[in-house]
């Protein structure tokens, strides 16, 4: 996306580079900021696996990609400042919040060219600093900073655009019976604390093919042993290892009956699609901050992944199909308020 913008509309930038479920939780923020300035030209600035994603959304007019570059990479760094530099946005929000992303800002503000700009750094013009911050789920937290940033409501995150419309996935290419069921039994290789053991998801998988769902393993190569070993257990149980693209997950969310994964970022988008999830969680991660959300999800949490049972996790995937926690923010009408303590001003001219 290489659009030119207008020297009279007003240029907003968005900041989001990663993970996966971090940049699919900002959504709804980032609806709502182009809720918000309706007439800006909206730029994104992203990281590469992601860029696909935030273009179906239709949410912005360009997307523009971090290299990502440090102290080894100082030519590219610079490089990415100066574009910021050059493309004088009236106004920046950084949903990311790092180190990283801050260090823009500082960077600009040494130049004499820093915007407004939302987001932690210290000096900027809407700085989120409340103390209970990083106690938040990010979709509460996002919905505080824009807040302060002038935006009083901020929106669920709708990731319709992956089943429906002009950019819409064709999962029908699979081909699968119904009704499945998808299972996510991997994650990253250096947090195998995060994992449910291979053998109880694969006797959750012959579980459920005698309920008479068909079990569809998600993952990437990296997952191909975890995924290989459950197959093995279960012959019935259909492998897509790295056959999906982002906007397929969803996508296959919004068809499947449950699904029952670990803490990885494609169980955010199979929640949001609407589909029954069972998520499991270790001491690795707090479901309060980092839970996927949606209208049927249910958490199970053990210290050690290791002492979940079986039978816990079927029970849930009951659960959740029939009885499911209620989420506050669905059960609001699909906005997130954010706190009522600090009020910016959003207006933007040019």
């Amino acid at each position: 996306m290489t659009e030119t913008p207008s020297d009279t509309r007003p240029h907003v930038l968005v900041i989001k580079l990663s993970a996966l479920g971090d940049v699919v939780l900002a959504l709804g923020p980032m609806a709502s900021i182009r809720r918000h300035h309706p007439d800006a030209h909206l730029t994104a600035l992203t990281t590469r696996p992601f860029a696909p994603l935030l273009e179906a959304s239709g949410l912005f007019d360009a997307l523009h990609l971090d290299p990502k570059a440090g102290l080894r990479r100082p030519g590219a760094y610079a490089g990415l400042i100066r574009w910021l530099a050059a493309s004088r946005f009236d106004r920046v929000y950084d949903l990311q919040t790092s180190d990283r992303s801050s260090g823009y800002f500082r960077a600009l503000r040494l130049l004499g060219r820093a915007p407004a700009w939302s987001g932690i750094a210290r000096g900027c013009a809407f700085r989120h600093d409340t103390p209970h911050r990083t106690r938040l789920h990010s979709i509460e937290r996002q919905a505080e900073q824009l807040r302060i940033a002038g935006i009083p409501e901020t929106l669920f995150p709708d990731l319709s655009f992956a089943w429906e419309g002009p950019n819409a996935a064709n999962v029908t290419r699979f081909g699968l019976p119904e009704p499945f069921a998808l299972l996510v039994p991997g994650g990253s290789a250096h947090r195998p604390e995060k994992r449910w053991p291979a053998e109880r998801f694969a006797a959750l998988t012959r579980a459920l093919t005698d309920e008479g769902l068909t079990p569809v393993l998600l993952g990437t190569g990296a997952e191909a042993d975890v995924i290989e070993a459950v197959r093995a257990a279960c012959p019935a149980a259909v492998p897509l290892v790295d056959r999906t693209a982002l906007l397929d997950i969803p996508a296959l969310g919004r068809r499947a009956a449950l699904a029952v994964g670990n803490d990885t970022g494609p169980l955010h988008m199979i929640a949001l699609a609407g589909c029954p999830t069972v998520a499991l969680f270790s001491a690795a991660s707090n479901p309060d901050k980092h839970r996927p959300r949606g209208p049927a999800v249910l958490c199970l949490r053990r210290h050690d992944l290791a002492d979940l049972a079986v039978e816990e996790v079927i029970s849930g995937t009951l659960r959740v199909r029939t009885d499911p926690p209620r989420d506050p923010a669905l059960l609001s009408g699909g906005s997130v308020p954010g706190s009522p303590e600090r009020i910016g001003d959003a207006r933007l001219t040019r």
